[in-house]
């Protein structure tokens, strides 16, 4: 029979059970409102020194796999499985929490639960309901804690601050470390489907609610399916070019009558040159001599014949070409000679002894032996590189997956570090270089594309009806370093003036002392009229003399 906890209990684990392989299930509702669910992986000192440990929808396990995201079922908005035994040594503590996403407060939950389950038998369970909160926003709803053996604690402590209180809580993000091997034990019951006798209960989830029959044992599907993270097959891609491309130009097409009596010259249409000379028709009953197809048809005597489409016209015999080209030379050769090395010679990389150098608008060279720190970068922005270079995971730390979690802007990146060249680029958007001198800037998450790893960066945001979401949420970089901004077209840069207003989706970034006000034109006539952007909602920007912002030729 499941023991019933009251906020403040406390009890060891061996004490509820003798097994160590648990279901922890979650249970919270409330009409119109929308939870976020999350485990966290605490040191010694109750830091999330490891951002590997917060386990959440976008990082569903820990790396040795002792905690694990398994998702709603049997009646439980979110649950969990807890491996004890092979949870590293570093880590002290496991908090699992309830954040709210959008507004409301945790005074409008229903009946809500969280419980412990061994073997697929329920062993403690701590209910609460909104009428333990008020103007909370997060709580942390039960924790696993280690006191020379491991504890479970009912705690139902809450934050009115949402999740800057909940951050401030568990502090900011640490030097990741490699997790310390598990330390041996004695003998304790392997994980394995329950068993007839009595023997301690190994992992097994509750069975539904309204199940007759009970659920499988953890980690033997019915059917194969796709693990999480495995991409599917590639389609079979289409033969490209399948036809022969026309490489012969086009044959001219007799000139037109000009200046025939009784008709008015003719136009050149949009794209052709006009006819210099037009040769007077042949004489009836005569034919015009014709020319190979895709050869240019050969002109009467004394006249000089036209030039194809995109090629200069000859030179009148025994005088040079123009611009010096000698006869017999091909049409597309470089001046500088013959070859595919001369036809590549405009595309070769750039070189300009920088940390960061633009090879063109879409591309990004970063050299890593210089400036002696690492680079952040977007995870998947790589085409290529040169020389010794690591790769390595970056977590955003605790700040940027919850506030990503709950608003969108999370920033998925990848630590570049070693001796070498990356180049960088996505999806073909033109790239723009910011360096900061120990000043500040505020970007769009969705517009970053890397950054110095010497730069401090956090999250901002801007509350305001009407935008989409809620909120406009933006990244302020701040230090010495360069960040390189990504944007759709060719961006322009305008001063701030008390009359500045923009579209929240097509800014890019602004000047970190900028005010920003949410500016709405919210109408009771939905049709345009004089005055009327067709924009329900506008940010409009003040400040000093100095202060700018940058918008890009596109809405996201």
């Amino acid at each position: 029979m499941a023991r019933e906890f009251q906020r403040g209990h406390k009890a060891k684990i061996s004490d509820l059970t003798p097994g160590t392989d648990l279901y922890v299930g979650v249970q919270i509702a409330s009409p119109g409102l929308t939870f976020d669910i999350s485990c966290f992986g605490l040191d010694a000192n109750e830091q999330l020194s490891d951002d590997r440990y917060f386990i959440f929808f976008n990082q569903p396990k820990s790396p040795e796999e002792s905690i694990q995201l398994l998702g709603a079922q049997s009646g439980d908005t979110e649950s969990f499985r807890v491996t004890l035994d092979r949870i590293p040594a570093n880590i002290h503590k496991l908090s699992f929490t309830a954040t709210l996403d959008g507004a409301g407060q945790m005074s409008q939950v229903g009946p809500g639960y969280i419980r412990i389950v061994a073997g697929g038998e329920e062993v403690v369970r701590y209910a609460f309901n909104g009428s333990e909160f008020t103007t909370e926003r997060a709580v942390m709803l039960g924790d696993f804690y280690l006191k020379d053996v491991w504890r479970f604690a009912a705690v139902g402590q809450g934050f009115d601050g949402g999740l800057d209180a909940l951050l401030k809580n568990f502090g900011g993000e640490v030097a990741e470390e490699a997790p310390a091997d598990p330390q041996p034990q004695a003998a304790v019951p392997s994980f394995a489907p329950p068993a007839q006798a009595a023997e301690p209960p190994a992992f097994g989830a509750p069975p539904a609610p309204q199940a007759p029959q009970p659920a499988p044992s953890f980690g033997a599907p019915a059917a194969p399916a796709p693990s999480f993270g495995t991409p599917a097959a590639p389609a079979p891609q289409q033969p490209m070019h399948a036809a022969p491309t026309m490489a012969a130009p086009m044959a001219p097409q007799a000139p037109s009558p000009y200046g025939q009596p009784g008709q008015p010259p003719q136009q050149p249409q949009f794209g052709q040159v006009p006819d210099q000379a037009a040769p007077p028709a042949p004489p009836y009953g005569q034919q015009v001599p014709s020319a190979p197809y895709g050869q240019p048809a050969p002109a009467p005597f004394g006249q000089q014949p036209p030039a194809p489409f995109g090629q200069p016209a000859p030179a009148a015999f025994g005088q040079q070409p123009p611009g010096g080209m000698p006869p017999g030379v091909p049409q597309g050769v470089p001046p500088g000679g013959a070859g595919l090395q001369a036809t590549l010679q405009p595309y070769k990389e750039t070189a300009t002894g920088q940390r960061w150098t633009s090879q063109n608008q879409q591309l990004m060279r970063v050299d890593l032996t210089m400036g002696g720190s690492g680079v952040l970068a977007r995870q998947g922005s790589m085409v290529m590189y040169q020389g010794k270079v690591d790769f390595g995971y970056k977590g955003a730390g605790f700040a940027g997956r919850i506030v990503g979690n709950a608003t969108g802007q999370e920033m998925q990146l990848m630590r570049c570090t070693g001796k070498g060249q990356v180049f960088l680029a996505e999806e073909g958007s033109h790239l723009h270089p910011i360096e900061l001198q120990g000043d500040a800037i505020c970007i769009s998450a969705e517009s970053v594309l890397a950054f110095d790893e010497s730069l401090q960066y956090e999250v901002r945001r801007i509350e305001g009806h009407g935008i989409p979401g809620g909120a406009l949420f933006t990244m302020q970089f701040q230090g010495t370093g360069t960040v390189i901004v990504k944007t759709h077209g060719t961006p322009v840069v305008l001063p701030v003036t008390p009359t500045t207003f923009a579209d929240c989706n097509a800014v890019v970034a602004w000047s970190a002392a900028s005010q920003v006000i949410i500016s709405s034109q919210v109408r009771l006539r939905r049709n345009a009229y004089p005055g009327h952007s067709g924009e329900t909602v506008n940010l409009q920007f003040r400040g000093a003399p100095g202060n700018f912002i940058v918008v890009q030729p596109y809405e996201v």
